[in-house]
């Protein structure tokens, strides 16, 4: 009976190990996936434009630059591959951070732009751009991404403020977001009102977000909180993925929920701040890239942070593509592209969801 028992015990090991050994499998198949794809928008990203280049121009001009066409050199670095790269970064900040935003608050509807942090991006650069002058009155070409960045850590820091201390934080948190949203939009549609032809239609523009005012210095700091970030909240993958399960039983497991929130609600914050300071205001990539994420991989956050970047990369580059493609010979706003990809695709999501899950 003994070695009965012992064998069906290693039976249901193997077994066990075998479809854990599946699982995995198929979770890293997702995720070279989405790199692959991820891979080939951008080498088109770089392609396309007023002036198309062919796959070969291109990597030649990105590894053999000094054997490349004058020309065609110059575009690809000094403006389409800065552009490429920014989709990609920012795409992936937004996806982390709608992916930890909906993890610390357990609401699917959580991201960038609809807890408000991305309104009061908006309203920071309405009023560098109308009133000439902001919080930080030197480095005239960064004036408006530091108006726009500093708003947005101020939103964050409103937010959390009033939600502590209070005993449903995530509902709260979430309630201010959407007041802070309101509070911003009709700040920034004042200023509107307010303003010139010339400044209302550079107000709208960067309202609608833009990637084409990408530069290597900005590239630079977008990617460096980005590298600096996603460590941490990885270093954090088995805390995050006990905090879904709800507080009680994250706490019984040891985690101190209440730091574990803060310390992914001012990441998040850095990290969104920066992203949307230097592009504009985009909306779906932080709502749409975790729930895409969330569907092929699950809530495994060793799986789910990463997919989730790399799906707001995705996103993001695709639609950089789509603004090139739409009007051929001019560049449609991204921020446009990035609804008419996300809108249908939330729609699908919330029509087939299971009732009462996510």
């Amino acid at each position: 009976m003994d070695r009965i028992h012992l064998s069906l015990v290693m039976d249901m090991r193997t077994t066990s190990r075998n479809a854990y050994d599946h699982i995995t499998r198929r979770k890293l198949i997702c995720l070279i996936g989405v790199i692959g794809a991820l891979i080939i928008t951008f080498f088109i990203d770089i392609m396309t434009g007023p002036a198309w280049l062919s796959m070969n121009d291109v990597i030649q001009a990105i590894f053999r630059p000094d054997s490349s066409p004058l020309m065609g050199s110059i575009i690809v670095w000094d403006i389409r591959l800065p552009v490429a790269l920014m989709a990609i970064v920012v795409g992936a900040s937004l996806g982390v951070a709608g992916a930890e935003m909906q993890t610390i608050l357990g609401n699917p509807l959580a991201s960038p732009y609809t807890l408000g942090i991305s309104g009061a991006a908006g309203f920071g650069a309405a009023l560098a751009m109308i009133l000439g002058a902001g919080i930080v009155p030197y480095a005239e070409e960064f004036l408006l991404p530091l108006n726009s960045f500093l708003f947005s850590l101020i939103s964050c820091m409103i937010i959390y403020m009033l939600a502590r201390g209070r005993k449903n934080q995530t509902e709260t948190i979430i309630l201010v977001g959407i007041a802070l949203l309101f509070l911003f939009n009709a700040l920034v549609a004042l200023l509107e009102y307010t303003a010139s032809e010339t400044q209302l239609q550079s107000v709208i523009f960067w309202l609608f977000g833009s990637l084409m005012k990408a530069t290597w210095p900005k590239l630079a700091i977008v990617t460096a909180i980005l590298v600096l970030l996603i460590p941490m909240f990885a270093g954090d993958a088995w805390k995050l993925t006990a905090y879904r399960l709800g507080d009680s039983k994250a706490q019984s497991l040891g985690i101190d929920v209440s730091k574990l929130r803060l310390k992914v609600f001012l990441g998040v914050s850095l990290i969104t701040a920066t992203a949307v300071c230097f592009v504009g205001t985009i909306g779906f990539v932080g709502l749409v890239a975790p729930h895409i994420s969330r569907i092929l991989v699950g809530e495994d956050q060793r799986f789910f942070l990463p997919l989730s970047a790399l799906s707001g990369a995705l996103l993001l580059s695709a639609a950089s593509v789509g603004s090139k493609m739409i009007v051929p010979g001019s560049i449609f706003p991204i921020g446009i592209i990035t609804s008419f990809i996300g809108i249908p695709f939330f729609l699908a999501l919330i029509l087939t969801r299971k009732e009462g899950h996510w």
